[in-house]
């Protein structure tokens, strides 16, 4: 079939790829590995009983090195060895995952909110069933590779740079492209917000060149406990991740934010928090966390 002769071209050039001088080409890499997973997956799912049964190691080990970074939308082949609750957690997350791809698709009337210290670019848009979200958009002098990688793969470690988050616990990994986490924010004095907790599916995908890395707010029996926190939610969070063109070395970022941070903690207040504050909270949040990611990026490895 012409599937299976589309198989053995790019094993032959990806087996190539091993002379050195072809080695110094990532892109020619990349896209012989992306083009056997492609093929790979497609026999997989159709059945084909000429596929070997046990793809070569070799093989198994770049598809696996080089298409971490870059997740397809499809998430996993067989979703059916997944219980009902993990499948809610990943139908939670492709929702998410559809509704940012929307928002960023269509035409929407973002208003400029400001420029950030950070030479991030803020605006708003008032959506439906969202409320008021937030668009941040920056360059990072860093590949997306090394961005998705902090942001999901090590997202547990990232109170270690990010002093605003007091812990981040991945509470259950649903297949490879989803998880469900518990992050608790730090204790800030003055914070007229107060400290929040946030139990979430997070979950990441690829279209084209561009990495997507959602939030949601969900639900887990037995929820962890919130002592001190007030627990809010995240309606959506959308993190893309997408090569500069002609530098791949650095990363065009655009973050989504919508939240609803709940406002009984606003006692300071004597009441609701306004939302003249919460639009001032949210930008400055995502500033925030920009500058600690990249001071942790320029940071010296150990």
């Amino acid at each position: 079939p012409r599937s299976c002769v589309m198989l053995r071209a790019t094993v032959k050039l990806c087996c190539g790829i091993a002379h050195d001088h072809l080695r110094r080409l990532p892109g020619l890499k990349i896209t012989a590995v992306a083009a056997i997973q492609k093929d790979v997956r497609g026999l997989v799912v159709r059945g084909s009983r000429r596929l070997p049964s046990k793809i070569p190691h070799y093989i198994q080990r770049l598809m696996g090195k080089e298409t971490a970074a870059c997740p397809e939308l499809a998430g996993d082949v067989n979703p059916g060895r997944f219980s009902s609750v993990d499948r809610s957690y990943i139908a939670q997350g492709e929702t998410a995952l559809q509704r940012a791809l929307s928002i960023l698709q269509q035409p929407t009337s973002w208003q400029a909110e400001t420029t950030l210290d950070t030479g991030a670019t803020v605006s708003s848009a008032a959506l439906p069933g969202l409320g008021k979200v937030f668009r941040v958009e920056v360059v990072l002098a860093v590949p997306v590779a090394r961005l998705h990688r902090e942001l999901f793969e090590r997202i547990e470690q990232m109170p270690q740079w990010n002093p605003t988050l007091s812990r981040v616990k991945v509470l259950q990994r649903v297949g490879t492209d989803t998880l469900v986490t518990h992050e608790v924010t730090a204790p800030s004095p003055g914070n007229l917000v107060g400290q929040r907790d946030f139990v979430s599916v997070r979950h990441r995908g690829r279209k084209e060149t561009a990495v997507y890395l959602v939030g949601t707010a969900t639900h887990l029996e037995p929820l962890p406990s919130q002592e001190g926190c007030i627990r809010a939610e995240s309606r959506l969070s959308c993190i893309v991740l997408q090569p500069l063109a002609g530098d791949p070395g650095r990363t065009r970022f655009t973050w989504l934010l919508s939240m609803d941070l709940k406002a009984s903690a606003a006692a300071l207040l004597g009441g609701w928090i306004p939302a003249s504050v919460i639009n001032r909270v949210l930008p400055q949040s995502q500033a925030d966390f920009i500058q600690h990611l990249r001071r942790h990026l320029s940071a010296p490895k150990p």
